[in-house]
C-alpha cells in the first residue's frame, strides 16, 4: 500500500504503536486520576458516568463519517485522505488534552471530553484501520501487537500519574505533558503529507463518497456475522475498559482504601494486563483465538464473582490481577474477527463498530445513575454480563454458526 511505500513498514508501525501506546497512557492515568478529578472539581457519580457516555456516544456519531471518508474518497489515493484526517485528528487530541488540563468546572472538563474521544477516533483509531490493511493475514497478530503497546501505555498512565503528583504538578501538569508527547507524534505524519503524492485521475466526490460508504456500513451491519462480532465486542468491553472506569473508585468508595492504594490496584490490573498481552503474541501462533476466548471468559467469569464477594483488600488485589491476566486478547482477537468480517473494507469496520457503540455508549451514564441512586457495589455485579455473553455466544458460534467465516484452527 502507499502509506507502506511512504513510511517504511518497521517505521510505519513503530509509529502506530506510539500512537496506541500515547492513547492508552492517557487512558490508564485518566481512570487513576478519577478520585482526584471528582474531589478537585466536586462531580458525583452521574456526573462521572456522563462525562464517560455522552462524549462517546458523539465520537460514535462523528467517527462513522471518518471512517468511511478515509475508506471511499479520493479512490485509489485513499491513503493520503486518511493521513490527513489522523494529522487533524491529532492536533484536536492535542487541543483536548490542553482544555483537560486547564479545565475548572464541570462543564468544561465535559466540553475538553467531548472534544477528545472524536479526536481519538481520527487520530488512534484510523491508524489501526491502517495497521490491519498491511498484511491482511495475521491481523490477529498485528492486533496482539496493537493490544501490547495500548497495554503498556495503560502501566505506565497509573506511574505517571503518581509521579506527576509527587512533582507536585498533579494530573493537570500530566495532562499537559501528554498534549506535548501528542504534537510530537504527529510530526511524522505531517513530514509524510507534505511529500509529493500521485493523484488519482478517478477522483470520488465527498458526497457521493459518504453516501456510498454509509450504504456499505447499513449493508455491513445488516450481516448477521458482523452483529455478532459486535454484540460479543461490546460485551466484552464491560471486563476492559467500562470495569476498569469504575475500578479506582470501586477501591476507595467501597473498599475503603487509600486513593493510593486504588491506584496500586489499577496498577496492577495493567501491570498482568500487559503480561498477558505479551504473551498471546506467540499463543496465537500455535492455538485459536477463539479456543482461548472460551476458556479465559469462564475463568473470567469464576473470578470476577470471587473478587466481588471477598471482603479483604489484599485478596481482591490478587484475583484483580488474576482478572486483569486472563482477559488479555479479547479486545484483540475479537476486533479482528469483525476485520475479518468485512476483507478490505476497514473503514466500513470501523464505521459499524462506532453505530453499534451509540447504543453501547449509554451503558457508563447508566451504571453512574444507578451508582448514585443505590449503591456502587451493587453497581459492579452488572459487569458479570460480559463474560456469560462471551461464554454464550462463543460456546454457540462452535456448535457451527457462521462457519463460513470462521478462521479458527481448532
Amino acid at each position: 500500500m502507499n502509506i507502506i511505500r511512504r513510511l517504511r513498514i518497521p517505521s510505519f508501525l513503530l509509529l502506530v504503536l506510539a500512537i496506541e501506546f500515547l492513547d492508552e497512557t492517557i487512558f490508564g492515568a485518566s481512570e487513576a486520576a478519577w478520585p482526584l478529578i471528582r474531589d478537585d472539581l466536586g462531580l458525583n457519580y452521574a456526573q462521572i458516568g456522563i462525562l464517560l457516555s455522552l462524549p462517546a456516544i458523539f465520537a460514535n456519531l462523528l467517527e462513522p463519517v471518518l471512517a468511511i471518508i478515509s475508506d471511499h474518497w479520493g479512490r485509489p489515493s485513499r491513503v493520503s485522505t486518511r493521513l490527513l484526517i489522523i494529522l487533524f485528528g491529532g492536533i484536536f487530541y492535542a487541543i483536548s488534552l490542553l482544555l483537560t488540563a486547564t479545565s475548572r468546572s464541570y462543564l468544561s472538563l465535559l466540553i475538553s471530553f467531548m472534544i477528545f474521544f472524536p479526536a481519538s477516533g481520527a487520530f488512534v483509531s484510523l491508524s489501526q484501520a491502517a495497521l490491519m490493511d498491511t498484511d491482511p493475514e495475521r491481523r490477529e497478530q498485528n492486533m496482539a501487537r496493537w493490544s501490547f503497546a495500548g497495554s503498556s501505555g495503560v502501566v505506565i498512565g497509573p506511574f505517571a500519574l503518581a509521579g506527576a503528583v509527587l512533582l507536585g504538578i498533579g494530573w493537570r501538569g500530566l495532562y499537559l505533558v501528554l498534549a506535548v508527547w501528542t504534537l510530537i507524534l504527529i510530526m511524522p505524519v505531517f513530514r509524510v503529507l507534505h511529500r509529493p503524492i500521485q493523484e488519482s485521475s478517478g477522483e470520488v466526490h465527498f458526497h457521493r463518497a459518504l453516501i456510498v460508504g454509509f450504504r456499505n456500513a447499513f449493508d455491513a451491519l445488516k450481516q448477521k456475522e458482523v452483529q455478532f462480532w459486535l454484540v460479543l465486542l461490546e460485551f466484552s468491553d464491560l471486563m476492559l475498559d467500562v470495569l476498569i472506569g469504575f475500578l479506582a473508585l470501586y477501591f476507595v468508595d467501597v473498599v475503603n482504601v487509600s486513593p493510593q492504594q486504588a491506584s496500586l490496584a489499577v496498577g496492577v490490573w495493567s501491570i498482568v494486563g500487559l503480561l498477558g498481552d505479551l504473551l498471546l503474541i506467540p499463543l496465537l501462533e500455535r492455538v485459536s483465538g477463539l479456543v482461548y476466548l472460551r476458556v479465559s471468559a469462564l475463568l473470567e467469569l469464576v473470578l470476577y464473582a470471587a473478587f466481588l464477594l471477598v471482603p479483604a483488600w489484599e485478596i481482591k488485589l490478587a484475583i484483580l490481577a488474576l482478572l486483569g491476566f486472563f482477559n488479555s486478547g479479547w479486545y484483540a482477537i475479537l476486533q479482528a474477527q469483525l476485520f475479518n468480517a468485512l476483507p478490505g473494507r476497514s473503514g466500513v469496520a470501523l464505521a459499524v463498530k462506532n453505530l453499534s457503540g451509540l447504543i453501547a455508549g449509554l451503558l457508563p451514564m447508566l451504571l453512574g445513575w444507578l451508582a448514585q441512586e443505590y449503591n456502587l457495589q451493587a453497581t459492579m455485579w452488572v459487569l458479570i454480563a460480559g463474560p456469560v455473553a462471551l461464554l454464550i455466544g462463543l460456546l454457540w458460534k462452535g456448535r457451527g454458526a457462521f462457519s463460513e467465516g470462521d478462521n479458527e484452527r481448532d
